[in-house]
């Protein structure tokens, strides 16, 4: 397949009678119910974290630190697409405060995953440059990966978007500082190493987010994808891949019934899995 025809794998598809035909938008819709839920996911794994930290049991809150940290993940993804059911106003505001609690800059992570979808896996797709590497080489890029995606967004996006990167990574630092207040002078390591748990987050973002679903990836195949009740329980429907590029604006918690619908228009889709 040509260069060209590769920039533009997804569209093709979307183009396709048989993914056209497939019924979605009565998907994109949520509850109340839904919205609280999608909203306060993570909550529970950080209260979760917190407590253990507080009662010495590492073990359990760097698991518990994990799985807030893939929850989160899923929050910031729907709020890039604006899927969370809320306006696009609170939208910006909850990528801030997920950015304060999770490290990182949402808003930089936003512009470069939008760009992803636009560019997907051609070399405009800084996103997914850690996607045509091994996965140990996947792993040890991973410290740049961050800094490699706000340098982009700093260097590309709108003057909205710059102001929002600087005051995240602003709040980051002082986050930091006040970790570091809270061991020397009240002798509590909890903030300091959530944070340090939310690094290691950071740096591994490029292997489990990126290369997972996009490795090996080839010709017509441009994502990975994943079934089965147990393995998509544990991943939060995360590994939704071809079905969210083909239909960004569907959310996150209906993935899998639209996962249902492509399996019985195009069932080779799902040939290629994550795991």
């Amino acid at each position: 397949m040509s260069e060209e025809n590769q920039k533009n794998i997804v569209r093709q598809w979307q183009d396709r009678p048989d993914i056209k035909s497939i019924f979605w938008k009565d998907l994109t819709p949520l509850t109340p119910y839904e919205i609280f839920r999608e909203i306060f996911i993570s909550l529970p794994w950080l209260l979760l974290e917190f407590l253990f930290l507080y009662f010495g049991y590492y073990f359990f809150a760097t698991l518990s630190s994990f799985f807030f940290f893939l929850t989160g993940l899923r929050q910031v993804h729907g709020g890039y697409h604006l899927t969370l059911g809320i306006s696009k106003t609170k939208t910006e505001i909850f990528l801030f405060f997920m950015s304060m609690v999770m490290l990182g800059s949402m808003h930089a992570v936003k512009f470069n995953h939008l760009c992803h979808h636009k560019h997907c896996m051609d070399e405009m797709d800084v996103e997914a440059k850690s996607a045509k590497m091994s996965g140990v080489k996947a792993i040890l890029f991973g410290p740049l990966f961050p800094i490699l995606l706000y340098r982009k967004a700093l260097s590309d996006s709108n003057a909205t978007y710059q102001k929002w990167i600087v005051a995240e990574l602003i709040m980051n630092i002082v986050m930091i500082a006040c970790s570091v207040v809270l061991y020397v002078y009240f002798q509590s390591s909890i903030l300091l190493f959530h944070y340090g748990l939310m690094i290691v987050g950071q740096c591994l973002t490029s292997f489990f987010a990126v290369w997972t679903v996009h490795h090996d990836c080839k010709g017509e195949i441009f994502a990975r994808t994943q079934r089965g009740f147990l393995k998509n329980m544990i991943s939060y429907d995360m590994f939704y891949h071809v079905e969210h590029h083909l239909f960004p604006n569907v959310p996150q918690c209906h993935l899998h019934k639209l996962a249902e619908r492509i399996d019985k228009n195009a069932p080779h889709l799902k040939n290629t899995q994550v795991f």
